[in-house]
C-alpha cells in the first residue's frame, strides 16, 4: 500500500529539497507500531531540517517532523492495538528517524503515548512537542519552590509556540505572567491567553552590573544567549530559570554570583528523552490544564505542499503560536 509524504533530500550541489511523493509502505523503516497520521506539528527544527542546517539530519532521502498524532493501524507490542489514538514527540524523529509529514509512520512503540481519552488527535498537535515541553517547565518550576500567588514569573520568546503555552499554561495555574516579546503583532493574544503585561526584549538589556534588582520570582526562557544572563540577575533570591531554547545563542559571559548569593537555580527542560513514564504524567496533566479554546486563535492549519514557506517563516521568528500539519492536504 502506498502513503503520501514530504520527501526531503540533498542533490549533488549541496543543496536540500522537498517533493510530496508517493511512497510504497515498504520503504518506512524498522519498527514495531504503524501508525496513520492524522496530524503533524512544525517546530523550529522541523524548519531547519527542511532548510538542510544544523546538522539535524543524518541520512537521504528523508521525511520530517518531529511530532505527530494519529491511529494505530497495526501493532506487535501489546500496549497498542489498532484504532489506538497516539501520539509521538522526541526520540529523534524528524531528525535521524522519518518523521510525521506523512499519512503513515513506522515507529519503535517505546516512543509512542496513548493519548488521553478528552483530547482529540488534532488537540494533541496543537499541543505537540511544545505544550510537552511547556508543561516540563512549568512542573519543574513548582518543584523547585516557584509557588503560584509568590512574586512575578517571566516568559521570554512568548510569541512562539513554547512560550505561547508557557504563559497559557502558568496563568491557568494562578501565577501572574509577564510575557515578553519583541513583536507588537502579538501583543493582544499574550493578553488574551492570561498574560498580567506583556513587556519588551529592552527588560533584559545588557548590564555591567553581576546583579540587577530582584524581579521575578521564576521563569520560563525560550531565548538563552546574553538575554538569559540578564535574566539570571534578576530572579529572586531562590527563584529558577527554566531553560528551554536558544533562539538567541547556547552561550553567554556570565557570572556564578546569581548562583552563590541568591541561591537561583537554573533547570533545563529536555522533551526529546523523556522516560514513558514522565511523559504520560505530562500529558494527562496538559489534558487537565490547557485551554484549547482559548488557544485556538494561536494555530494555523497547512498542509504539505505549504511547509517550505513555512520553513523560511518560522526560521526567521514571523511564526506565531503553533503549526499544524495536515499531511492528507
Amino acid at each position: 500500500m502506498s502513503f503520501r509524504a514530504l520527501v526531503t533530500d540533498k542533490r549533488a550541489d549541496g543543496t536540500v529539497r522537498s517533493t510530496i511523493s508517493d511512497l510504497d509502505e515498504a520503504s518506512l523503516p524498522e519498527g514495531n507500531v504503524l501508525v496513520g497520521i492524522d496530524w503533524a506539528g512544525f517546530n523550529y527544527k522541523d524548519g531547519m531540517a527542511l532548510a538542510g542546517i544544523g546538522g539535524l539530519v543524518r541520512n537521504y532521502p528523508h521525511i520530517g517532523g518531529v511530532d505527530f498524532a494519529g491511529r494505530v493501524i497495526e501493532s506487535h507490542d501489546e500496549r497498542y492495538h489498532p484504532g489506538q489514538a497516539v501520539v509521538l514527540t522526541g526520540w529523534r524523529v524528524g531528525e535521524w528517524h522519518w518523521g510525521g509529514f506523512a499519512t503513515r509512520a513506522r515507529v519503535n512503540a517505546d516512543w509512542l503515548v496513548p493519548l488521553p481519552k478528552s483530547i482529540s488527535t488534532r488537540d494533541a498537535m496543537v499541543l505537540g512537542t511544545a505544550g510537552l515541553t511547556a508543561m516540563l517547565a512549568v512542573h519543574r518550576l513548582k518543584s523547585e519552590g516557584v509557588k503560584p500567588g509568590v512574586g512575578r514569573v517571566l516568559v521570554t520568546g512568548a510569541g512562539g509556540g513554547v512560550g505561547s503555552m508557557a504563559t497559557l499554561l502558568l496563568a491557568r495555574s494562578g501565577y501572574v505572567v509577564d510575557a515578553m516579546t519583541g513583536r507588537d503583532s502579538v501583543s493582544k493574544d499574550l493578553l488574551a491567553l492570561g498574560a498580567d503585561a506583556v513587556v519588551g526584549r529592552d527588560v533584559l538589556a545588557p548590564s555591567p552590573k553581576k546583579l540587577l534588582a530582584p524581579r521575578w520570582s521564576g521563569a520560563v526562557d525560550n531565548v538563552g544567549g546574553a538575554p538569559l544572563g540578564e535574566l539570571l540577575k534578576q530572579i529572586e533570591p531562590g527563584g529558577c530559570v527554566a531553560s528551554v531554547g536558544l533562539a538567541a545563542g547556547d552561550g553567554w559571559d556570565g557570572s556564578v554570583v546569581p548562583f552563590i548569593l541568591r541561591g537561583v537555580t537554573m533547570a533545563g527542560i529536555d522533551s526529546v528523552m523523556q522516560p514513558y513514564l514522565a511523559r504520560v504524567t505530562a500529558w494527562d496533566r496538559l489534558a487537565s490544564l490547557f485551554g484549547f479554546a482559548a488557544y485556538e486563535h494561536m494555530v494555523t492549519e497547512v498542509g504539505l505542499g505549504e511547509l517550505e514557506g513555512v520553513s523560511r517563516e518560522i526560521l526567521k521568528g514571523n511564526i506565531k503560536g503553533r503549526v499544524i500539519v495536515s499531511p492528507k492536504r
